[in-house]
């Protein structure tokens, strides 16, 4: 059974700093790519931030370019996301997710969420 859970949310000032995990388990992390979502209230979900399978690359949205990065460490099982320089438009509730595409058959997997607050 997969799951996804993260962790790390809270509240910090603006320009401060924090680091999301998100931990693997039931299926074979090594060998799937990972990707960080936020949803902020009243918004649609939104793609972060996403790393292949070997992290060899990196993806970001425009918004936290140079600001955010996502890494992971396939020993551990775990994805991370630094984010720096925060700002309350930041403010969201962070998902990990994976997808699998197994036989024409798409599954996208999440974790529960973790709450970022950004604010003075």
């Amino acid at each position: 059974q997969v799951q996804l859970v993260e962790s790390g949310g809270g509240l910090v000032q603006p320009g401060g700093s924090l680091r999301l995990s998100c931990v693997a388990s039931g299926f074979s992390f090594s060998s799937y790519a990972m990707k960080w979502y936020r949803q902020a209230p009243g918004k649609e979900r939104e793609l972060v931030a996403s790393i292949p399978s070997s992290g060899s690359y990196t993806n970001y949205a425009d918004s936290v370019k140079g600001r955010f990065t996502i890494s992971r460490d396939n020993a551990k099982n775990t994805v991370y996301l630094q984010m720096n320089s925060l700002k309350p438009l930041d403010t969201a509730v962070y998902y990990c997710n994976t997808r699998e595409v197994k036989r024409g058959r798409v599954d996208d997997y999440w974790g529960q969420g973790t709450q970022v607050t950004v604010s003075s």
